[in-house]
């Protein structure tokens, strides 16, 4: 089976692959006894039909409560019906299209909330600057309790419409108020950024395990080569993986032989994907992080690095998530995510039945304040040197 044909894990990449049994079919079909492979489901839709009280709801949404019915009896979490909306918005994310101001942010060691826009992003047209601390955005008051996801919600929004930044700003830190115009910003799948208690080490946190991932790596580690960095941190936490092959050529990126990992389909051999030749980042001293959101995808890069002793892994326990989905479209929008084969690294055993991979170092997250797993593993890189 051709591996580069866009298998997606979690669901997280879609692949166009038209496969509409169900929209309009399951009704006309199997909804009549005798003439489908569902008599009793017939059978029972025409005496709720014919003498329930109350009207049954119109299609789609009994067709929808019939699959779900289905794949719940089907017993797999992972095999999963998405509705036309939330269909097009996973499409959406993963293509990084939103309204936004183009702009990544963390937190340093204080608790604030540090500012890196993007190249060429509105956020940087309207004087953002790099190390700007973020103090409001519109009503939002930013302080070290407040949750990063609610600052996200809070930068994104329409299209064209202004959003209102208040920020500090070396030397002074004076507070500086910006308007930027959201526009349809595409979202990168890699961030990048000095760590900003530490100038020597290079902090590139990957979201999401897309097409442009190991080029975007290979650009972060150049350009923080540039700044002088010398150290790396690739920060994988609530990374729920993306296309497989991608996942496997990344971690190709930093290994120079061995295998990556192993996967195999119902009934087919079992396909191994080996390291093809010595990667561009082999030499770079690296720590990888981890959590419980780290799944698919993005296990097989930390599983794999760990297996060959290449990085250690900081953080907690990875979610353990060793299946691989296809995404079929149905007809209407909506989609159809099928588990169709299992992966695992063999010098681990793992990811299986939900084990994830275990951290080399342990480090709980805090919900908020300063980040305590990454300023271990900036700990662990400075003393290796």
């Amino acid at each position: 089976m051709n591996f580069k044909r866009g298998f997606l894990f979690t669901s997280l990449a879609i692949m166009a692959l038209s496969a509409a049994f169900f929209a309009g079919y399951f009704l006309d079909h199997y909804l009549n006894p005798g003439e489908g492979s569902f008599p009793i489901l017939g059978q029972s839709y025409r005496i709720l039909r014919d003498h329930a009280y109350d009207d049954l709801p119109g299609s789609p949404v009994l067709e929808y409560g019939m699959i779900r019915g289905m794949l719940q009896a089907y017993g797999d979490p992972f095999t999963i019906f998405v509705e036309p909306v939330q269909h097009e918005l996973e499409t959406n994310n993963l293509q990084g299209q939103f309204g936004g101001i183009g702009v990544h942010f963390t937190r340093d060691q204080d608790g604030s909330v540090v500012l890196f826009p993007l190249p060429d992003s509105p956020a940087l047209e309207a004087g953002l600057m790099e190390g700007d601390r973020l103090l409001r955005v519109d009503s939002l008051e930013i302080d070290s309790s407040t949750p990063l996801e609610d600052i996200q919600a809070a930068l994104r929004g329409p299209e064209r419409e202004k959003v209102s930044l208040t920020i500090s700003r070396e030397p002074d830190f004076k507070p500086k108020t910006f308007s930027v115009v959201r526009v349809n910003f595409p979202l990168p799948s890699v961030f990048w950024h000095i760590d900003p208690d530490e100038p020597r080490v290079g902090v590139i946190q990957v979201n999401v395990i897309a097409a442009s991932t190991p080029d975007e790596i290979e650009n972060a580690v150049s350009e923080l080569k540039a700044r002088q960095a010398n150290y790396f941190v690739l920060d994988l936490r609530n990374n729920g993986g993306g296309l497989l092959s991608t996942g496997v050529d990344t971690a190709r990126l930093f290994l120079d032989k061995g295998m990556v990992m192993q996967q195999q389909y119902r009934g087919q051999k079992v396909e191994t994907y080996n390291v093809k030749r010595a990667g561009p980042l082999v030499d770079i001293p690296l720590v990888v992080l981890i959590n419980h959101g780290t799944a698919s995808a993005a296990e097989i890069i930390a599983g794999s690095l760990q297996a060959h002793g290449r990085a250690r892994l900081v953080g907690s326990q990875t979610y353990g998530k060793d299946t691989i989905q296809l995404v079929f479209d149905l007809e209407d929008g909506s989609s159809l995510h099928v588990t169709a084969a299992r992966w695992w690294i063999p010098d681990l055993g793992l990811p299986a039945n939900g084990n994830g991979l275990q951290p080399d170092i342990t480090v709980e997250e805090a919900a908020d304040g300063p980040d305590q797993v990454l300023a271990e593993a900036v700990a662990q890189l400075l003393s290796a040197k």
